[in-house]
């Protein structure tokens, strides 16, 4: 049951106080590792081919230092005390679940449109998105918000509990790794587009079923919070697959339907317009408001999550 004890703390930990900047973070750890690895490796890569390959050892590499280094920290610290061993991955849990920043930073973005300050809220949410956010207006930087909640409601929230879940710390911080993996080196421009493929393909598969998990995990927490949960479900079953990625719009368009509106679209990219389909239904205009609305499913949605996952790993467990 000590699992259950340092997943359950971990969310809670993360609920009280996110991500504090003087603790230093294995993630940023993860992304440092990336960087170095992508320097090194490249220098050999002279062709596609050559490209991609480095693309494989770097996402090998990586992905499999994440998971054995805390998997042996855990193992010894056991090893000597099984109180510790829990209180350490704890902490571990505590790093890898991200609801509390995605709902402070989204909130950076909320409380510099109800000043009426639009200039400021473009910089706060340049931090959040990978989109060029210089010519949004207020509609535009509110539905881009609400989308970034919804995406990583899955990719930041539910993935890695779903994955710490099934396999602790070790398997979540995998999870993590895939992840960081695909947000710095999965591009589909001339830089990444075959040094990056492997990372984007793993990326893709590790989310397949977290992301359908979430999106009906949030069509019952549209319910709870008194949204449009029949909307939820009726755009989730027509939109759910309107993105390049097999895994976005799942949760997107639970989002969209459960608050009755439209996100997603033609947007810019590095200085180039991505024609994009959209999400929802346009059957009003979007308000600063409706972010808060986005970041309370986020939460309804992962505490069901945690709720159930909870109890299934407790069954398991004791073998009922």
């Amino acid at each position: 049951m000590e699992i259950i004890i340092a997943i359950t703390a971990g969310c809670i930990l993360d609920f009280l106080f996110g991500d504090p900047r003087w603790l230093p973070h294995p993630i940023r750890l993860i992304g440092w590792m990336i960087n170095k690895l992508e320097k090194v490796l490249r220098k050999g890569c002279k062709t596609p081919q050559r490209e991609y390959m480095g693309g494989v050892v770097l996402t090998v590499l990586t992905v499999t230092a994440a998971f054995v280094i805390p998997f042996f920290i855990l193992y010894f610290i056991g090893k000597v005390n099984v109180l510790l061993k829990t209180i350490v991955e704890t902490i571990m849990c505590f790093q890898i679940i991200a609801a509390k920043s995605l709902k402070t930073e989204s909130n950076k973005v909320y409380d510099e449109l109800a000043k009426g300050d639009v200039a400021s809220a473009r910089q706060k949410l340049s931090w959040l998105v990978s989109r060029d956010t210089d010519s949004l207006d207020e509609s535009g930087i509110v539905k881009s918000t609400v989308e970034t909640i919804a995406e990583n409601t899955s990719d930041g929230v539910i993935a890695p509990l779903v994955y710490m879940l099934i396999g602790g710390a070790p398997l979540g911080f995998l999870y993590k790794a895939v992840n960081t993996l695909d947000s710095m080196v999965g591009y589909k421009n001339d830089t990444y587009v075959n040094f990056g493929r492997f990372a984007a393909k793993l990326d893709d598969l590790a989310n397949y079923i977290p992301a359908r998990l979430s999106a009906y995990a949030m069509i019952a927490a549209s319910a709870v919070c008194r949204y449009d949960w029949k909307g939820a479900a009726r755009v989730y079953a027509r939109d759910k697959r309107n993105h390049a990625s097999p895994n976005s719009a799942h949760t997107e368009a639970v989002c969209a339907g459960a608050l009755g509106i439209q996100i997603a679209g033609p947007n810019y990219y590095f200085g180039k317009m991505v024609d994009k389909p959209t999400i929802g239904d346009d059957t009003r205009s979007v308000e600063v408001v409706d972010m808060k609305r986005a970041n309370k499913l986020m939460y309804c949605t992962f505490i069901i999550v945690l709720m159930i996952g909870v109890l299934m790993k407790s069954m398991i467990i004791l073998g009922w």
